[in-house]
């Protein structure tokens, strides 16, 4: 069995800075970690799908150093749209995965993690909301993809379809249909694992299916007018846990952060008899 953890969107800030005044998310990232830590079984990896950082300020990374150290397991990260590549370079430079990356304006590289392959993308273009991979970055993945045929998560931060969301849509993945060119070609792409959009969206795409993780900080209103406004509400925060099965194949959990009442064994009604019957 091959357990990873994917979370994303921890829009951390430099201490004591809410963000859009509202949301404090280096709390709510801080508790997450404390809840991937506590999982009843250890996670083989966790997996952020950018926006790491609000900034892509050095403090920030920083503090996500910090968190990352009460994790057991390696941390794999990409960029977002609030991150910078070239900052992820200096400033992760020790996170497996980065420092091998090949040299160059995108940040891409291919692990193996117990019965999954990993292939994270760098969809973030310096300095716009929107994301593109480039005709450089998809020739390495149909490459890659070709040359290992273990069952794969593809993973970026932009998602390459159309969510329903229109003030994100509009801030999605621009070549979408080149990546779906590449992932249709090649039927061991299990998972396209993807960020951005503060929601749990799952949905077909190009011959896999795309999960997109909700943050770990506040939600995208869920309004499918085409003039909602861009506005977010404090959901409960949540993360997948993507389990390899050898025989089952792979499944995806949603695990929220907070701490519910329970666990409460389902067969305490034994014996309880209704009420109004003999």
């Amino acid at each position: 069995m091959t357990l990873i953890v994917q979370i994303t969107d921890l829009h951390l800030r430099p201490r004591g800075l809410a963000c859009y005044r509202v949301s404090d998310t280096n709390m709510l990232a801080a508790r997450a970690f404390r809840a991937i830590a506590a999982l009843p079984q250890k996670p083989d990896a966790v997996v952020i799908t950018g926006d790491l950082t609000d900034g892509a300020d050095e403090r920030e990374y920083a503090l996500l150093r910090q968190l990352c150290r009460q994790l057991p397991c390696p941390v794999y990260v990409m960029p977002g749209n609030h991150d910078l590549t070239a900052a992820m370079r200096s400033e992760l430079a020790d996170f497996p995965g980065v420092g091998d990356a090949p040299a160059g304006d995108k940040l891409h590289y291919a692990v193996t993690i117990g019965g999954l392959r990993l292939v994270v993308l760098d969809s973030s273009v310096a300095g716009k909301p929107y994301g593109r991979l480039g005709g450089e970055q998809i020739a390495w993945l149909d490459q890659t993809l070709a040359a290992d045929h273990t069952p794969t998560l593809v993973a970026l931060h932009h998602p390459p379809k159309v969510t329903g969301i229109a003030h994100m849509d509009v801030i999605g993945l621009a070549d979408t249909e080149a990546l779906a060119a590449i992932l249709s070609r090649h039927h061991h792409v299990e998972r396209l694992i993807c960020g951005h959009v503060h929601r749990t969206i799952i949905a077909r795409f190009a011959g896999t299916v795309m999960t997109l993780c909700p943050s770990t900080a506040h939600a995208c209103v869920l309004d499918f007018s085409p003039d909602a406004p861009a506005e977010f509400v404090m959901e409960p925060p949540a993360f997948f846990v993507h389990r390899l099965d050898p025989e089952a194949g792979l499944s995806s959990h949603l695990h929220y952060v907070e701490a519910y009442p329970g666990p409460y064994p389902f067969f305490a009604d034994k014996g309880v008899s209704w009420p109004g019957t003999k």
